[in-house]
Order: C-alpha cells, then sequence, then structure tokens
C-alpha cells in the first residue's frame, strides 16, 4: 500500500506542475497577445520587408497629398487643403501601438520647435472616448483628428503606423516615414527646417 500511495503523490504532483506550466503559458498568451487584431500593423523594422512597406504606402514623396477634412478631438474640422501655404505634419497613430506613444511623447517638443509647421496627429481606427481618455491621461493638450473608419488613413496607406507625412506649402509630400525611433525624428525634423 506504501508504494501504491508514493506513485499517487507522484502521478499527483507531476498532474500539478504540468496544470501550473499550462495556466502560465495561458496567462502569458492573454498579456502578450494584441488587445486590438489592428496591433499587427505595428512597424517592426526588423521582420517586416521592404517591398510590403513599398506596397502599402500609397502616397510618396513627389505625390500631391490626397484633401481630406477630419474632426477634430474637440469638434472642430480641419481640411488639409485650407492649410496651403503652410508646411503640414501628418501623423497616422493609435493608442494601442507603442511606437505611436513613443511618437506622441516627443510631439510637444516637435511643436515647439516649428511653430510656423501644422502638426495634425490623426487617430486611426479608433472611437472618440478611446482617444478622449488616452489623451487626458497622458495629460496631452495638442489638436488631435480622429479617423474612425480610417477613410484618410486609407487615402495614404493601407497597412503600418505610426507614418508621418510632411506636406509642404504647395500641397506636395516632400517626407514619408514609417515608424518610429530616434533616426525618423531626426528625418521629420529635417525635413520640416527645409
Amino acid at each position: 500500500m506504501a508504494i501504491r500511495g508514493k506513485h499517487k503523490k507522484r502521478g499527483s504532483t507531476l498532474s500539478l506542475v504540468l496544470m501550473l506550466v499550462a495556466l502560465i503559458a495561458l496567462v502569458a498568451l492573454i498579456i502578450f497577445w494584441p488587445v486590438d487584431a489592428e496591433a499587427r500593423t505595428v512597424v517592426a523594422k526588423a521582420t517586416v520587408e521592404q517591398d510590403d512597406l513599398a506596397e502599402t504606402t500609397l502616397i510618396n514623396v513627389g505625390d500631391e497629398a490626397p484633401d481630406f477634412s477630419v474632426e477634430m478631438l474637440d469638434g472642430s474640422t480641419v481640411t488639409l487643403s485650407a492649410l496651403r501655404g503652410q508646411k503640414v505634419l501628418l501623423i497616422f497613430w493609435a493608442t494601442w501601438c507603442p511606437p505611436c506613444r513613443q511618437e506622441l511623447s516627443h510631439l510637444q517638443e516637435v511643436i515647439d520647435a516649428n511653430p510656423d509647421v501644422v502638426v495634425l496627429p490623426i487617430s486611426r481606427g479608433e472611437k472618440r472616448e478611446v482617444v478622449e481618455a488616452f489623451f487626458q491621461k497622458m495629460g496631452y493638450t495638442f489638436p488631435v483628428g480622429l479617423d474612425v473608419e480610417q477613410t484618410i488613413y486609407r487615402k495614404y496607406a493601407s497597412n503600418y503606423i505610426p507614418r508621418s507625412f510632411v506636406v509642404d506649402g504647395n500641397g506636395k509630400v516632400v517626407y514619408v516615414g514609417i515608424g518610429y525611433d530616434e533616426a525618423i525624428a531626426a528625418e521629420v525634423q529635417q525635413a520640416l527646417a527645409s
């Protein structure tokens, strides 16, 4: 009997360990699985082929920037063509996107360094309540547009964010950037300064 009990104890310990491993794996899956199906569109430069980036970019340097009107978080409306004569930094982003969050955290610096530039960050595919809560939490006060149905974004690209476009005073795109890091921030600043 003692031998049988010993095997039973070993078996139940093994079962407990296997259940614990399975539970840890499930928790890890829940934590690291994207909350939003759109999360796959975040640019991971190491894994995204350049050809794919080119194919998903609908507007390139030298193209005329497609016109649009965007509802802003404060209820006003901004129309791109009404900004002719001014340089515009157009950024598509989302609250769930880590590189987008990084870019937004530096956006006030860009605004302060470029007072003659219209900075127009547009939230892609998120409801007003989500963007509003995010802005309140982060303490951001700069204007932001809402592209809930992604109609504006789809004029410029078919996948991947953040995306930055610098539009000159004539409505021509002079810079296109995908993702965000220090090198891209420097490229954007150079495009805004030229």
